[in-house]
């Protein structure tokens, strides 16, 4: 499923607005809301290390826990550095935006309201 679309699409039902893609803002989110300054991470169960979903496959598991590791810090590294200069980060889970799509569009409203 391409999570992208189907945000966009929750983006156009629940008429929220201003978000563009492929922003040039550190860390590359996968949405950003410039004039409020949110930026939208839709973080993989897979590549992000979801604690629910991620199964470290069992060939070169050194390898692998140590690339999820290294992502997982990454993103930790990302949100501190825009919260830092003003963003506001909101990050999803693609199991989450899959099965409780109004949830994460509160969160996001949340966010965009400068409460989140």
């Amino acid at each position: 499923m391409n999570y992208g679309i189907a945000l966009i699409n929750l983006f156009r039902f629940h008429r929220v607005t201003g978000w563009r893609r492929k922003q040039p803002v550190f860390g590359k989110p996968d949405f950003v809301f410039r004039t409020a300054r949110v930026a939208l991470f839709v973080d993989g169960c897979f590549w992000h290390g979801c604690p629910t979903h991620c199964n470290t496959p069992s060939n070169n598991r050194a390898f692998w826990e140590k690339k999820l590791a290294a992502n997982k810090a990454r993103d930790r590294r990302v949100s501190r550095e825009l919260r830092k200069v003003g963003w506001r980060v909101v990050r999803i889970w693609e199991h989450d935006l899959a099965k409780h799509g109004a949830v994460c569009i509160r969160r996001i409203k949340l966010a965009l309201a400068g409460s989140g």
